[in-house]
């Protein structure tokens, strides 16, 4: 077995099972992309069993931190039945499910979402990619599914030296035979959704928003909004929480929602959402144009907001990008507090792994501040359940957000 030596006083987060050994905390050692070292302290005690990724920064990722351990089938097949037998504990509401969330279940840089019978897989790291094989059995056999189609095309696949992949990785048609269709439709709380797995965001859907659009509907519903700007809208779901809220309340009726995103594609399938479930009463526009721009067209015209709900795209997907993205995160959140009516809720997020709750919590405080508005934290929202964050790896908790209502 290959080793890894750190360098002295380096071996502190894999002692509080922190699963990342980074290139400058190695002293020597290395190995062949994704094969399994072990990895010592200076004065040569065992550490961790871990995956080496010779072209990433994060140049090992653990997959145990106990020594009589074997990294084998057996053993990434016992973590995958693991992953998906823990997603019964939790009441999701939905056949759109996160079943392995990279580092929280053991399985460093592998993702897996199930959207009713099909498995959509993204392979982000060396180490799952030399055992893809393995894993891909191990999943179909931990849920009884027959399909999976890998979304294996994220920028992090890059930085870890491999070439993006898509496609059906099991279950593939036999030959002279139409290929499965990769456009699925799922159940969410009350609601119908569809998605295309081979062309959507991620792995299709932003399963991780589920809690905070169901509570968006109890919001409208208890509120009675009747202007609700939704902003990077992509697919429409907060729209769709919006308008059952409403509907639930007796409230569709005069209502305006209005649904911003830069994708048409992606507002087409909005549309196609708002009359799948049937939410007819409410006046519903859809603006295929640049958030910022927009927000500042509103705010000449005067125009104010009952709700808004800000959900951009991951502007810090490291920390070395952190300075650059509160400046952006700041502006979006200063024009939306400048458009809320007074009373008015604010939903705002950060998907960004390099902007950290305390973080986020100042750009949005400094927000108020340049818009001249004050307003009270009503409550902290974040991924539903089945995208868990542990203790030993806090940087899973990569989606923040706030409820901010307007004094």
């Amino acid at each position: 077995m290959k080793t890894l030596r750190l360098k002295p006083a380096k071996e502190k987060s894999l002692l509080r099972r922190h699963p990342w050994v980074f290139e400058s905390a190695i002293a020597r050692g290395g190995a062949d992309a994704g094969e399994t070292v072990r990895v010592e302290s200076h004065d040569g005690k065992f550490l961790a069993w871990a995956a080496f990724s010779p072209s990433s920064q994060i140049r090992a990722r653990a997959w145990s931190f106990v020594e009589t351990q074997r990294i084998d089938a057996a053993f990434l097949t016992s973590l995958c039945a693991r992953a998906v037998n823990a997603r019964a504990l939790f009441d999701l509401q939905s056949d759109g499910v996160r079943l392995v969330h990279g580092e929280a279940d053991g399985l460093p840089g592998l993702i897996v979402d199930r959207y009713g019978d099909t498995l959509v897989a993204q392979f982000g790291s060396a180490g799952v990619e030399r055992w893809k094989d393995v894993l891909a059995d191990a999943l179909l056999g931990a849920t009884g599914l027959t399909k999976l189609y890998e979304r294996s095309d994220a920028s992090g696949r890059e930085r870890e030296g491999l070439k993006p992949v898509t496609g059906w990785l099991r279950g593939q048609p036999a030959e002279g035979l139409a290929a499965h269709p990769t456009e699925i439709s799922i159940r969410e709380h009350d609601w119908q959704l569809s998605l295309d797995i081979a062309t959507g965001h991620k792995t299709g859907f932003y399963l991780d928003q589920r809690d905070s659009r169901k509570r968006f509907a109890e919001i409208a519903q208890h509120r009675q909004f009747r202007r609700v700007l939704n902003c990077f809208c992509y697919t429409g779901g907060f729209t769709v929480a919006a308008l059952a809220g409403l509907k639930a309340a007796g409230a569709l009726e005069g209502a305006t929602l209005t649904s911003i995103d830069s994708s048409l594609p992606a507002l087409e399938r909005a549309k196609a959402h708002v009359a799948l479930n049937g939410y007819d009463g409410a006046t519903c526009d859809w603006l295929d144009a640049d958030v910022n721009a927009s927000l500042r067209r509103f705010i000449e015209e005067g125009r104010t907001f009952d709700a808004i709900v800000l959900d951009p795209p991951k502007f810090a997907p490291t920390v070395a990008h952190a300075e650059r993205a509160a400046r952006a995160y700041k502006d979006i959140n200063r024009l939306a507090l400048k458009l809320l009516g007074p009373g008015g809720v604010l939903l705002t997020f950060s998907c960004s792994g390099g902007i950290g709750a305390d973080l986020f919590h100042k750009i949005v405080a400094g927000a108020g501040l340049d818009a001249g508005v004050d307003g009270y934290i009503s409550e902290r929202l974040g991924a539903a359940p089945d995208h868990p964050m542990t203790i030993e790896f806090p940087e899973g908790e990569y989606l923040k957000g706030l409820v901010v209502v307007r004094k």
